[in-house]
C-alpha cells in the first residue's frame, strides 16, 4: 500500500493524474426523482451515466474548474462551457482527455447552463 501511494505521488510530480473523482447528482421535483446521474473521472477519462431522467435525457454542461461567478475575471467562462452534450436515460457516454472541470447536469436542455453558474457562486 505504501508503494502504491509513493508511485501515485511520483506520477503526480510528472503531471499524471491517476486519482478518481465521482460526481452524483439528484434532482427531486414534485416528490419524485426528476434526475439521477453519476459521473466518474479516472486517469483523464470521464464516464457519464444517466441513471434516470424524467425527460428521457440528462443534459450535461462542463465548465472550467477555476471559473465561477464569484471570482471570474472573464465573464465569458460562465457562458462558454468546455462541452455540452446529452445522454439518454439509462445510457452512458465516455470522453477521454477531460480534467479540471465543473459539472452541471439537468433534465432539461439548456437549464444546466443557465442555472449552474448561479448555483456554484452561492457555494
Amino acid at each position: 500500500m505504501k508503494f502504491q501511494a509513493l508511485l501515485y505521488f511520483v506520477l503526480s510530480l510528472f503531471g499524471c493524474d491517476v486519482g478518481r473523482s465521482t460526481f452524483v447528482d439528484r434532482i427531486v421535483s414534485d416528490g419524485g426523482n426528476a434526475l439521477e446521474s453519476r459521473a466518474v473521472v479516472e486517469a483523464g477519462v470521464a464516464r457519464f451515466e444517466c441513471l434516470r431522467s424524467a425527460s428521457g435525457q440528462c443534459y450535461y454542461t462542463l465548465f472550467p474548474r477555476d471559473c465561477s461567478a464569484a471570482d471570474a475575471k472573464d465573464a465569458r467562462c460562465l457562458t462558454t462551457p468546455i462541452r455540452r452534450f446529452a445522454v439518454a436515460d439509462g445510457d452512458t457516454r465516455q470522453i477521454a482527455g477531460l480534467r479540471d472541470f465543473r459539472l452541471c447536469v439537468s433534465e432539461r436542455d439548456g437549464a444546466a447552463a443557465a442555472g449552474c453558474g448561479v448555483a456554484e457562486a452561492a457555494r
